[in-house]
């Protein structure tokens, strides 16, 4: 496998990790994309295991490794078209999820009754920004 990749997907998993994003873990952040059959089972990715990605134009750096043995192969080689379509799905997830936190950092206080006052989502864009609406890894 390739070294100091920027990508890395793992197709039984249906997993894509960008290893230039870093998780609390300081691992790159990976999300499984398990909507969307229809392109992982494209006929192209049938003998393809892993793929490992460098965003830094040198295919040499890029391996496709195969299930069935065959030699691994630079992305070019490998003859699977554009990598963006791994890129777009990937940042979709990251979308997905900075909006599913932004939205879950809400601060709820307990007022001198027992009651709960939730924060508005005036004061929420003023604490911490507005609700992203866009990601690009590109």
């Amino acid at each position: 496998m390739a070294t100091n990749s920027t990508w890395t997907v793992v197709m039984d998993d249906k997993k894509i990790i960008n290893q230039t994003v870093k998780n609390e873990n300081g691992a790159g952040t990976a999300y499984k994309i398990l909507d969307d059959d229809a392109f992982w089972n494209q006929s192209k990715y049938a003998d393809v295991w892993a793929i490992q990605y460098v965003a830094d134009n040198l295919d040499h750096n890029d391996t496709v490794e195969y299930r069935d043995g065959k030699p691994h192969a630079t992305w070019n080689n490998a003859n699977l078209g554009d990598f963006s379509d791994f890129i777009t799905k990937w940042d979709a997830a990251h979308l997905s999820q900075l909006q599913a936190d932004w939205d879950a950092d809400v601060i709820v206080t307990t007022n001198d009754d027992g009651s709960e006052t939730t924060e508005s989502e005036e004061d929420q864009i003023a604490r911490k920004g507005a609700r992203p609406t866009s990601y690009s890894s590109l």
